[in-house]
């Protein structure tokens, strides 16, 4: 099935907005101060080093799950610090590129995380930054979201 699907031309488009948004985000984040360990992306997640902004991976991702925003820490080759609080950030854009979002909002997304690695100790912008990545959410629901409301509302 998988196989079938992506022998479907909307494959390749999908394909092509997920690089597309891949790129935006690296590019805004980089614009931001923090580097892409290959310097961008051809693909569709990218590895960002956040030591740049005095943290390390670990208050990163701890900082952006608070916020609602999903990524993971991750070592960046030669990286000094520790397993457990690494250097880096891995971000990919295949599941927000599924829920139909694009540049603009990948745009955002940067932003959001632009300002809560440069201030993650304040609570109540993590909190603003939280309720604005909702509101962004709520525009863009998960696939299944949009078949479950279907199911109840006909079944």
């Amino acid at each position: 099935m998988a196989f079938a699907e992506a022998l479907r031309p909307d494959f390749k488009a999908y394909g092509r907005r997920v690089i597309d948004n891949a790129r935006a985000l690296a590019a805004a984040l980089a614009a931001g101060g923090v580097k892409l360990v290959s310097g961008g992306t051809d693909n569709h997640l990218m590895l960002v080093d956040v030591t740049p902004l005095s943290i390390g991976g670990k208050l990163a991702e701890a900082t952006l799950d608070r916020c609602g925003i999903t990524c993971n820490k991750n070592m960046i080759p030669y990286d000094e610090r520790k397993p457990m609080d690494p250097s880096g950030i891995r971000l990919g854009t295949p599941a927000l590129t599924t829920r139909g979002m694009g540049t603009d909002e990948m745009r955002a997304i940067a932003a959001w995380i632009l300002r809560a690695l440069r201030s993650p100790d304040d609570a109540g912008l993590v909190e603003t930054i939280r309720r604005e990545v909702a509101e962004l959410a709520e525009q863009f629901p998960v696939p299944a979201a949009r078949c479950d409301a279907v199911t109840s509302v006909a079944g």
